[in-house]
């Protein structure tokens, strides 16, 4: 029986590879040559006189036990960066690197105003920052490419400890002249089913939104084409429909220099959670608590 143990960094060459589905996309993901992350994985299999994966000229394909080493190999990494983790949690509180996902409806909202004063009082943290959606974030942390990810709830993020950060209300934005002049606080019903616009699939507030508004028929007819807040508040103001914005965005100006009008919706569901989320049991804890707190107080 062999006793040839894989690199973490072989490992983590494999887990690029199988999460691009390119050599030269993965081996820039990794920060090293096409031909020094080929040979990596083909050292891999050499040594572990498998196939892993099947080359072509057009495709990448992995064999069935290359899909259940590329398992084992997220969960061994995993374990590595707590380890890492594990160390670093032993020294100075919030110090030294930290790797945070933040969703594209909260990141250039409560970004701006709390890193400033974060970067003063936490000199010696090394904050990393991704901007993905709520699935690409939730997927990242269980795959352990990012330590915590702020974002907003109800979503599915599976086995996570979490800290609330604030609630967040959710808007209704329209043309500053819609002739149904609507009140302080606009009800579901006044929402036209064929006007709606919403961001696309994998953004959490889309789902906030239609569960909110309890109109399952909005769900069928809701166009769904915004890759941001600011793209869909510039369609308002084009007067191709309407759209749903959080109280954050609305309180940063993202409705400056437009005619567009955003009033509360009338819902008892009309709020998302803001929150800090992180793998269970992780060594870092007490890290992740005070950068909540960090959070809260901007």
């Amino acid at each position: 029986m062999s006793t040839y143990l894989p690199t973490l960094k072989q490992l983590q060459y494999l887990v690029a590879l199988h999460e691009h589905g390119h050599f030269g996309r993965a081996a820039e993901a990794s920060f090293v040559s096409q031909s020094t992350l080929s040979a990596g994985i083909r050292e891999l299999e050499s040594l572990l006189g498998v196939t892993l994966v099947e080359r072509s000229r057009r495709v990448v394909r992995f064999t069935a036990l290359g899909n259940q080493v590329v398992d084992k190999a997220h969960r061994i990494l995993r374990e590595a960066e707590e380890l890492a983790d594990l160390v670093q949690a032993a020294g100075k509180p919030l110090a030294g690197q930290l790797r945070m996902s933040v969703i594209p409806t909260i990141a250039p909202f409560l970004l701006p105003r709390f890193l400033p004063r974060l970067r003063k009082e936490r000199p010696d943290l090394e904050l990393f920052l991704r901007e993905e959606t709520s699935q690409d974030a939730v997927e990242s942390l269980q795959h352990g490419r990012v330590d915590c990810v702020l974002l907003a709830l109800p979503f599915a993020t599976g086995e996570v400890e979490k800290a609330h950060i604030s609630d967040d209300e959710l808007y209704v934005a329209f043309p500053k002249d819609d002739p149904r002049d609507p009140p302080d606080l606009i009800p579901p019903s006044m929402i036209d089913e064929g006007r709606l616009l919403l961001l696309e699939d994998g953004h959490c507030l889309k789902d906030h939104a239609l569960g909110a508004c309890n109109r399952p028929e909005l769900r069928a007819s809701a166009t769904m084409i915004g890759t941001s807040l600011h793209t869909l508040v510039q369609m308002v103001d084009n007067d191709l429909g309407l759209t749903m914005l959080p109280k954050m965005a609305v309180d940063a100006g993202i409705l400056t220099g437009t005619e567009v009008v955003a009033r509360p919706l009338k819902s008892k569901s009309a709020t998302r959670e803001i929150a800090l989320i992180w793998r269970k049991n992780s060594p870092r804890r007490d890290d992740f608590e005070l950068l909540a707190e960090e959070l809260r107080a901007g």
